[in-house]
Order: structure tokens, then sequence, then C-alpha cells
């Protein structure tokens, strides 16, 4: 087993509500929401797992050459669960991993190391707090391994936390993006 945690980078949504695939759409410097939050990740912790649904299929080259190993869910349509499950399938020899959201490309590249660095230092669940808030991303240890490979519905792991609150950590932070996802088209920050 690897002593490092391994991100997982859940792209595998159907952006419903924001009426096209808003991981494509452009953030800043018309990078698209996708490549900027796996450029962050990559940074972190290179050797992460993009979780992609089969209409991204096209990005695999640009998230590989970031150092990313893309995993395409056939059954994204099960929901976030399965995703994570996917994710953790192809990393089983981690440590841990910290599970982002591909619409949260705010989150501060400072924060997801002071995650990863967390569960490297032993933390069994870790998630970051604003405010009074809980955030993404979310950490697991590898002592999660395997509720973490049966999940297959559209809630991710909030039962596993629920179940385990006594294990959670929670890193107070300043970064609000731990708390900015982006469903609409508005929820984009133009400045």
């Amino acid at each position: 087993m690897s002593n490092k945690p391994v991100g997982i980078l859940l792209a595998a949504g159907k952006s419903q509500r924001f009426h096209s695939n808003k991981l494509l759409h452009p953030i800043m410097d018309n990078t698209p929401m996708l490549l900027m939050v796996a450029q962050k990740l990559a940074c972190v912790l290179p050797a992460s797992v993009v979780v992609i649904n089969p209409a991204l299929k096209m990005y695999t080259t640009q998230l590989e050459q970031l150092g990313l190993h893309v995993v395409i869910n056939k059954q994204a349509e099960q929901g976030m669960g399965s995703s994570i499950a996917c994710g953790v399938r192809a990393s089983k020899d981690a440590s841990g991993w910290l599970i982002a959201l591909a619409d949260m490309p705010y989150i501060k590249t400072q924060t997801l190391t002071l995650l990863a660095n967390k569960l490297t230092e032993g933390a069994c669940i870790v998630a970051p707090q604003f405010k009074q808030q809980r955030g993404h991303p979310v950490g697991f240890s590898h002592a999660y391994i395997n509720e973490l490979l049966i999940l297959n519905e559209d809630i991710g792991a909030r039962n596993i936390i629920q179940t385990n609150q006594d294990q959670l950590e929670l890193v107070l932070t300043d970064d609000e993006g731990v708390v900015q996802d982006i469903d609409y088209p508005g929820d984009v920050i133009t400045s």
C-alpha cells in the first residue's frame, strides 16, 4: 500500500441545472472548469484519478498529460456514489482518498495540500469547514475502502460521514471555495 493518498476527481455528472456541460465552461484564461480543477488536484496529488462520463472522453489525453489516471464510469447515471467507487477501485493501494468535485473550481491549492497532509498524517475522515459549513473535498483513509467500493447512489459518501462522525476531523479554513460549487451559469464568478 502506498503511504500517499490519491485524489479522486468526480467529473461524471450530468450538469442538468446548468443546461449544458458545465465542466466545459471556461473559468479563467478560457480554461474549461474540468481542466482547471484537474490541474489543481494534479499539482497536489500527482497520481490522482479523474472519473468521467463517456461524453468527456475527448479530454482523456489532456487529463493524462496532467499525470491523472482517467477512468470512464459507464454507469455514471447511477450517481456520485458509483463514480467514487470507480475511483477507489482504480486506486485500491492508496493509503486514502481525497474526493474532489469537478464543479468546485475556486478551492485553493493550499487547502487541497492541507487536507492531503491530514490524510498522510493519519486522519480517518477529513473535511474543510468554512465558517459553520462543512465543505469539499472530503478525505477518507484506507480503513473505509469497503464502504467506498459499494457506493452506487447519488448521495455519495454522506452516509459514511454521518455514521462515523466521531472519526471526522474538520479543518477550519478561510477558503470560501470549499463551499462554492457551480450548479447554474450565474454561479460562475467572472471577476
